[in-house]
């Protein structure tokens, strides 16, 4: 995963639309499994040229660059990070990033349930939090991305933010709007969620996948093993974003097995 800084407007999709000369657009897509979003500061005066670029790959930590102008991207290894490379050049990010998505041009939704939860991030967290583009499940507005574990979070409100920034530092989520894992499938996101609500677990480092099978996971907390196995179907069809022209299908998960093994 990219983040790269830049001020806007970011248009419908931000990368294509975003006022970025086609060559560094160019050098930043294409790349097979590697998702690249813009973020911005949210009411914070626009710097004199130049961005922050942050890299992160699932199981390295986060790091980061600054660079004097956009077109200096075209020297970012991208093709390293989409081989879940570390690129050179850049150097280890201490603090976490919380990117809250406002990206309105996509869907509404976004920017209007995103919006609030950037201000109140930006009130306790203002070095560490950034608005970012459309990152997926738009039906979970306001939805947050915290770094360096790649922690998905839906539903925030301004009210609910601070307290997941909170938890973060003490090492721990919030088990009331995690909706999973970046870097991991649907269904196991879904099953670490129900195993964590089942054990009412939210220490990170207190529950650790250790085996996978389809649809079937085993965990290990502490002395214990768990296998939890989950199905998926499709609901009645529903709106699935404000900016929805007809109504989807919604894929939903549910518990089939949940047992202590040892």
């Amino acid at each position: 995963m990219v983040l790269v800084e830049h001020d806007g407007p970011w248009g419908e999709v931000a990368l294509r639309d975003a006022r970025l000369d086609a060559p560094v657009r160019a050098h930043l897509s294409g790349h097979r499994g590697l998702k690249v979003l813009l973020v911005r500061r949210h009411r914070r005066p626009d710097r004199l040229g130049g961005c922050r670029v942050f890299v992160w790959t699932p199981g390295r930590s986060l790091l980061t660059a600054s660079f004097e102008r956009h077109a200096d991207l075209l020297d970012l290894d991208v093709a390293a990070v989409a081989r879940r490379e570390a690129p050179a050049g850049l150097v280890a990010h201490p603090d976490p990033v919380y990117a809250v998505c406002t990206h309105g041009r996509h869907d509404a939704c976004c920017a209007e349930r995103g919006r609030p939860v950037a201000r109140a991030l930006s009130e306790v967290r203002p070095d560490q939090t950034w608005e970012v583009s459309h990152m997926g499940g738009d039906r979970y507005a306001g939805n947050l991305l915290v770094l360096p574990h790649g922690l998905y979070y839906g539903r925030v409100t301004p009210e609910t933010a601070p307290g997941i920034a909170a938890a973060y530092d003490r090492g721990e989520v919030d088990l009331a709007h995690l909706r999973g894992r970046s870097s991991r499938a649907m269904a196991v996101q879904y099953a670490e969620i129900a195993l964590r609500r089942h054990l009412e677990e939210p220490r990170l480092a207190a529950l650790r996948l250790v085996a996978r099978d389809d649809a079937t996971t085993e965990w290990q907390h502490g002395d214990t093993r768990w296998r939890v196995r989950v199905s998926r179907s499709l609901g009645a069809p529903d709106q699935l974003t404000c900016g929805a022209a007809r109504l989807n299908p919604v894929p939903s998960y549910a518990v089939e097995e949940l047992v202590r093994l040892a």
